[in-house]
């Protein structure tokens, strides 16, 4: 008996051809988005090859589900959203010794002299000081380059609130920066 629902087997070239163009998608992300990536997991782990190892793991799990990315221009914020689910599973696997963060200096190769290196230590400082409501969203915008709507997208929250949030986080840096300067005026005068 022949069964009516017989499956077609699809031809090695119409495969070959969904593989290429998988492939040069999967390329172009990984070309054009790597350094993002790349600059915004140092930021969360501060150590190169961690960052390293979450941009790899979350370019693997990019691939395997790069048939579910529709819209090609929501590709850096869907990129950034696995890598902060990578990275939280990194602390989901593993226990790590705590370290107090305020005696850790990462040292800032391309500043110009020790005076900006003291400003930009303050600043980050300032910014790690940020209850992280705060701080997220600033480094979002700031360090991967987002709208106030793809950080509210990230962080699966509404716009307005990511707005009021950015808006306050700038407001406490410069109050915060505003304070050394008094502080230190101070002290020099």
């Amino acid at each position: 008996m022949i069964s009516l629902f017989k499956r077609k087997k699809p031809k090695a070239d119409t495969v070959s051809k969904g593989i290429a163009v998988k492939q040069k998608r999967y390329e172009a992300l990984v070309y054009t988005l790597h350094a993002d990536l790349f600059r915004y997991a140092f930021w969360l782990c501060h150590d190169r090859q961690v960052a390293e190892d979450l941009v790899q793991e979350t370019f693997l799990r990019a691939w395997k589900a790069l048939d579910s990315l529709k819209d090609e221009k929501a590709a850096k914020a869907w990129l950034i959203t696995i890598l902060r689910r990578e990275n939280a599973r990194r602390f989901e696997r593993k226990q790590f010794d705590l370290v107090d963060l305020d005696n850790q200096q990462v040292p800032d190769k391309h500043s110009p002299g020790p005076e900006q290196d003291m400003e930009n230590e303050l600043l980050r400082r300032h910014i790690g000081e940020l209850a992280i409501e705060y701080r997220e969203p600033l480094l979002l915008q700031v360090i991967g380059g987002f709208s106030g709507e793809e950080i509210a997208n990230i962080l699966d929250l509404n716009k307005n609130t990511v707005m009021t949030r950015l808006f306050r986080a700038r407001n406490q840096l410069k109050e915060a920066l505003d304070n050394d300067k008094t502080i230190r005026g101070r002290n020099n005068g």
